[in-house]
């Protein structure tokens, strides 16, 4: 029996790591689309999946529309209306410019 539940509980972690590694990868490219430099956008989703839900992730992957600069992205993640989306999203984006550097921005910056 005690296998049992040690085999469940390896499962359980290697399949959440896989879900993990999935929305990371689609939070990355989002945000890669949405014009950040893969630096900027690989920083970003990794501190975004470990902060928001699922549900969350996909309200952000679901931002459509053209995003010139930075205060198009803003306002396009503010649209969304969940404070914590908007404070997660705007608290990676400050800890990733201070790791990547502000080039990391991109296109967001023009």
């Amino acid at each position: 029996m005690r296998g049992f539940a040690v085999a469940v509980l390896g499962a359980s972690l290697v399949l959440g790591g896989c879900v993990e590694g999935i929305a990371r990868g689609r939070v990355q490219a989002a945000l890669t689309h949405a014009g950040l430099s893969q630096p900027m956008a690989e920083c970003m989703a990794q501190r975004m999946v470990d902060h928001l839900t699922i549900s969350q992730l996909r309200k952000l992957e679901a931002l459509q529309g053209p995003k010139r600069s930075a205060m198009d992205y803003v306002a396009a993640v503010q649209r969304i209306n969940d404070p914590q989306v908007i404070q997660v999203t705007a608290s990676a984006a400050g800890a990733c410019v201070a790791q990547v550097g502000p080039s990391g921005l991109g296109s967001l910056l023009q």
